[in-house]
């Protein structure tokens, strides 16, 4: 794993947890491109609470529903904010992504 996925990998871990009432879930794809965090309720829904992938060294946020913002988490690992891309507000992409 290259540095930027390693940080990224090792963020998304920490929205994996059990909750009051929930357990997440940490899911990824072969490649380790995608990450993606799913949530389970007590009442047994469940939802995407966080879906990130790596694309052309730029961390693209499709979905964040989580108290701590994962940009922030990013941030502090040391991923420059010019690497992180929120689609999730709309934030253009880059042509190559």
């Amino acid at each position: 794993m290259d540095t930027l996925t390693q940080t990224v990998y090792e963020v998304v871990v920490g929205y994996a947890r059990k909750g009051l009432n929930s357990q997440s879930y940490l899911t990824h794809n072969d490649d380790n491109t995608i990450f993606s965090v799913i949530t389970v309720t007590a009442n047994n829904t469940s939802f995407v609470s966080l879906l990130v992938r790596i694309s052309n060294s730029a961390v693209i946020v499709e979905q964040d529903q989580n108290d701590k913002a994962f940009v922030d988490a990013l941030l502090q690992a040391g991923v420059q904010r010019e690497a992180i891309r929120l689609a999730y507000k709309g934030e253009p992409m880059p042509a190559a992504v």
